[in-house]
């Protein structure tokens, strides 16, 4: 059985994971670490054998690998802490600044650690597929639209970003040059580019362009469901925690698929 610790397990994304913790009997939530008061509608989801605390070091003792999917500006305290009691990591929380990227990738120097702002097998998929296509049409101009809920905070998304990343691998480019993440002039060559739409309640819906004169391909991802992000993190953390230390994406779990 795996020993799983939720940090930001009072967000919308932690109360699925506890839900679906629940269903599956190799998994135990063995600890929950909350900052502040802890919300009831939370308090009866948890498992009577759940420690909640808002010690870290209380927490981390009591879990063999930790899910993060928390806020930027939280997910360096608990950095600090594994620096001192290194576990696996599994990370979902985006709008990460540059210190927290380098601090994840010191940490993956000891313990495993996967960060991924969309755990599905579909968005896995379509990063591997867009590097194809803007591989292979080189002339295509790349752009891609995002639409999230309205209560989004961070725009473009963690996902539309990585699908970025993917297509400026692809064509050996450097993305934060390529990167455009607002436009107010004409569009220049080699260029990224991202629109994002916030509204309603809308999951999450990516749409990757590639377009050329007399012709254009579109490629899109669209999620009917919340819960398939944690059903994907449980899959990953299950994978994650047999792991030599490393930096990993979704990618690496699904290309053994």
């Amino acid at each position: 059985m795996y020993n799983i610790g939720i940090f930001g397990a009072s967000g919308r994304m932690g109360k699925l994971l506890v839900q679906e913790i629940k269903k599956d009997s190799s998994l135990c939530l063995s600890s929950v670490f909350v900052r502040k008061s802890l919300n009831m509608s939370l308090v009866q989801m948890l498992p009577e054998s759940t420690f909640v605390t808002n010690d870290l070091e209380q927490f981390l003792a009591r879990c063999a690998l930790v899910v993060d999917f928390s806020l930027p500006q939280a997910l360096p305290s608990l950095l600090e802490a594994l620096h001192k009691r290194p576990l696996p990591l599994l990370s979902g929380t985006t709008g990460l600044n540059t210190q927290t990227w380098e601090d994840l990738q010191d940490l993956s120097k000891h313990v495993p650690v996967l960060h991924a702002s969309n755990m599905s097998l579909g968005m896995a998929v379509l990063n591997r597929v867009v590097a194809l296509v803007a591989q292979s049409l080189k002339d295509a101009d790349i752009e891609i639209v995002e639409t999230h809920h309205r209560y989004k905070k961070d725009a473009p998304s963690g996902s539309a970003l990585s699908l970025g990343q993917s297509c400026a691998r692809a064509r050996g480019l450097d993305f934060a040059k390529v990167c455009a993440a607002s436009r107010n002039t004409q569009r220049q060559e080699h260029e990224i580019g991202f629109a994002s739409v916030r509204g309603g309640d809308v999951v999450g819906k990516h749409a990757v362009g590639f377009y050329l004169d007399g012709e254009y391909l579109e490629l899109k991802h669209v999620v009917t469901e919340r819960a398939i992000f944690a059903k994907g993190a449980l899959a990953v953390a299950k994978w994650l925690v047999s792991q030599k230390p490393g930096f990993y994406g979704i990618e690496n779990l699904y290309a053994e698929s």
